[in-house]
């Protein structure tokens, strides 16, 4: 570890990055790979500073499901049904501390509370909370814009594998 807390590699930084590239992810994979973990960090204005929570979460469709709890800082989130929501970011990866291969999803789009009681419901039965608070609400991310890529070894002749 260095003095700031971060672990250098133990290969050169040049060697370590020149085996491996980055491939763009379409959609529909990005969202795939997103609904295959349960936890990532949720990305919000508070107080008109851009404020990063870890939340756990579910996909539903091409929707992101997370809980909130009255008092949290996401609850300030929620906004009338009638309102177009909070734009907000999600992100989530998989990322190989030794390799570093794998791979990041980011979806942009509105959160609105989830309204409707039967689906509250069920959303509370999917995710557990991974704190000591009583979970009142969940929000509902639609994605207007996901992006993500894969970091994975590069194949072609020539590169020294890692």
């Amino acid at each position: 570890m260095e003095q700031d807390g971060t672990r250098r590699p133990d290969a050169p930084v040049g060697r370590a990055t020149a085996s491996r590239r980055m491939q763009e992810l379409d959609r529909a994979e990005a969202l795939r790979l997103l609904g295959t973990v349960s936890l990532g960090r949720i990305v919000f204005t508070q107080q008109a500073l851009p404020a990063v929570r870890p939340v756990n979460h579910l996909v539903d469709g091409e929707d992101v499901i997370v809980r909130i709890h009255d008092g949290g800082a996401l609850a300030s989130l929620t906004t009338t049904s009638d309102a177009p929501g909070v734009v907000v970011a999600y992100e989530a990866d998989v990322i190989d501390p030794v390799t570093h291969l794998g791979w990041s999803v980011v979806v942009t789009g509105y959160a609105r509370p989830v309204d409707d009681a039967d689906e509250a419901d069920r959303y509370a039965a999917l995710l557990s909370p991974w704190v000591g608070h009583r979970m009142t609400g969940a929000l509902r991310i639609h994605p207007d814009l996901v992006t993500g890529f894969r970091l994975e070894a590069d194949r072609t002749p020539g590169c020294a594998p890692h």
